[in-house]
């Protein structure tokens, strides 16, 4: 299962809810120019690895997003001081081959020279949390059954945590980011739903949750997109600011994360 598959045009509608209070990120929504979409990820799972490169188009054109291919892509390990120049396996996609296989506590650079322009971004892959189990909530809104999937987990006490979700349904992934963070249930054991705006489980499907530890900042950039999706209430690919960890205005995110994943039936 890949852990960085998301298409452009989908940025703003993968997280249907945030699960913490968090204070308002003020984001602007605009038609802008086109500008560079990376989208990245190294784990502690085996790669290979994978950066995707697209542009932008303005909200009024049609969902057709350029690759950017013939760009230059490096990963570098910066603790280990290994680093890899990635090979184009498709148009803007960008595959490692030999870089070992990601290590919490490990600092990551991602490198990408794209024409004439440079961009960078680093992270901290945080230790692994163990996604003991997942369960299901059963919910009756307006007369309809809802079923939602319920993470159970120890929160690690004493330092913050920052978690991102995933669900594959059937095999099929549900193209929508589910993000929990520790600032008020530090050190607890937590069993959250993961609320959705429709229907998507049902009694026989077989779900699998991937959980996803990540740093601060990529939080901070899901965080930030689905703050702008619930301010304006449509459908966008050039947000004028989210808060990405990557450097010359570029939109995405780099990420170096830990994956766990647990698979049950929907009763």
């Amino acid at each position: 299962m890949k852990t960085s598959n998301i298409k452009p045009y989908l940025l703003l509608l993968l997280m249907p809810a945030f699960f913490c209070c968090k204070k308002v990120i003020d984001v602007s929504l605009t038609n802008a120019s086109p500008q560079i979409v990376i989208q990245g990820s190294v784990t502690n799972a085996p790669g290979p690895y994978h950066v995707s490169l697209t542009k932008t188009v303005k909200f009024s054109d049609s969902n057709t997003f350029p690759p950017v291919s013939g760009a230059t892509v490096k990963i570098t390990d910066v603790t280990a001081g290994t680093e890899e120049i990635l090979t184009e396996t498709d148009l803007g996609v960008y595959a490692t081959r030999n870089l070992p296989q990601g290590m919490p506590g490990h600092t990551y650079r991602l490198d990408v020279t794209a024409g004439t322009s440079n961009y960078t971004a680093t992270s901290v892959m945080p230790q692994p949390v163990t996604l003991d189990s997942v369960g299901f909530q059963h919910n009756t809104n307006f007369g309809k059954l809802q079923i939602n999937a319920v993470p159970n987990f120890q929160d690690p006490a004493g330092i913050s945590n920052y978690y991102t979700f995933h669900q594959y349904i059937n095999g099929k992934s549900l193209n929508k980011e589910f993000v929990i963070d520790d600032r008020l249930s530090d050190g607890k054991y937590i069993a959250r739903q993961l609320f959705t705006d429709s229907a998507y489980l049902q009694a026989g499907d077989v779900l699998t949750l991937q959980m996803n530890c990540t740093d601060k900042a990529v939080y901070n950039y899901f965080n930030t997109l689905q703050q702008a999706a619930d301010a304006n209430g449509f459908q966008s690919s050039t947000p004028s600011n989210p808060v990405s960890n990557i450097s010359n205005n570029a939109l995405g995110y780099f990420s170096a994360n830990t994956v766990n994943y647990r698979t049950s039936m929907v009763k």
